[in-house]
């Protein structure tokens, strides 16, 4: 185990142009994929990197917000830094300037959760091993120790997390094949906002043949007959046994989706997600109960722990 101190943060705002059409939803028109990355060198060599999804110029502001953020970590210990991280990632979050910008929202969300991610690269790169594998080896105690539970205390004290920890111990062998057999996928990349009906059947037809049955379909579209006809399209292509998800990106007002909701529900999708604005708790709770049992997908834009906590409320 090399327990290499941070001797330096640096970024790479990472580019990705994609095809014709690939990445577009209601919203997102020009699609750029983009990583924002995180570089930790430790002064043994190693070098963790931490990656965060972004979309073509807000790269640049994630990856300047991770350089302001980090700062602190320069000449800490991975190991010092790893046994509390709960404590270091609370602090980075209330930067005393920085959090002004949030709290824990947008650019600086999502520069904190790249950085999170170079620092267990980097813990896991000095112990030799595969993260996955570090984490299973930790006590539960440990493992509270790299968690942040501040403001949840009303709903999870820590010691309610530790016992949750602990209670799972011994079923973790019933759980050990699916290492084997990894966890079921569907694939997104069939129903990208821009493409015709022929590409959308095509490539459902090339995936059903390559072993997935799972298909997640982007709705929102200017003229609500053409996310309709689409769906009974991609619901036709993949039979009745094949499980459908549809995916508005928060187009919908409220009204909107739950007469959106209510007409895609007639091609049971097991779940419709991000149907409207994402800070809107009490939409969401009033349309799921308009269209249960379908459920909402929701969390890609639910911005931290706080929201959560109400959203599971």
């Amino acid at each position: 185990m090399l327990d290499s101190a941070i001797s330096s943060v640096s970024t790479r705002d990472a580019r990705f142009p994609l095809p014709p059409g690939a990445g577009t939803d209601s919203v997102h028109t020009n699609s750029e994929y983009s990583f924002a990355v995180t570089l930790l060198t430790g002064d043994g060599g190693l070098q963790g990197t931490g990656i965060v999804l972004t979309l073509g110029e807000g790269n640049r502001l994630v990856c300047e917000a991770i350089e302001l953020l980090a700062r602190p970590l320069v000449g800490t210990a991975i190991e010092e830094l790893m046994s509390d991280f709960g404590r270091v990632s609370r602090k980075l979050a209330d930067d005393p300037s920085l959090r002004w910008l949030g709290p824990h929202k947008g650019i600086v969300h999502l520069a904190l959760a790249s950085i999170t991610n170079a620092c267990f690269d980097l813990w896991a790169k000095s112990r030799g091993k595969p993260l996955w594998k570090l984490l299973l080896e930790l006590t539960p105690a440990e493992v509270l120790r790299l968690l942040d539970l501040s403001y949840l205390e009303d709903v999870l004290s820590e010691r309610d997390a530790l016992e949750l920890l602990v209670s799972q111990v011994p079923s973790r062998s019933r759980r050990l094949p699916i290492l084997q057999t990894g966890y079921p996928g569907y694939d997104t990349s069939v129903g990208w906002m821009a493409y015709d009906d022929e590409k959308v059947r095509d490539l459902t037809a090339r995936a059903l043949h390559s072993g997935f049955t799972a298909f997640k379909l982007k709705v929102g579209s200017e003229d609500e007959g053409r996310d309709i006809r689409r769906a009974a399209m991609l619901r036709k292509c993949v039979g009745e046994s094949g499980t459908l998800m549809f995916d508005a990106n928060q187009r919908w007002s409220l009204p909107v989706a739950i007469r959106m909701c209510r007409e895609l529900m007639d091609f049971q999708p097991l779940w419709i997600e991000e149907p409207t604005h994402p800070d809107d708790l009490h939409g969401h709770a009033l349309l799921a109960r308009e269209i249960t049992p379908v459920k909402i997908a929701a969390g890609e834009h639910i911005p931290n722990r706080i929201v959560f906590k109400n959203f599971f409320e």
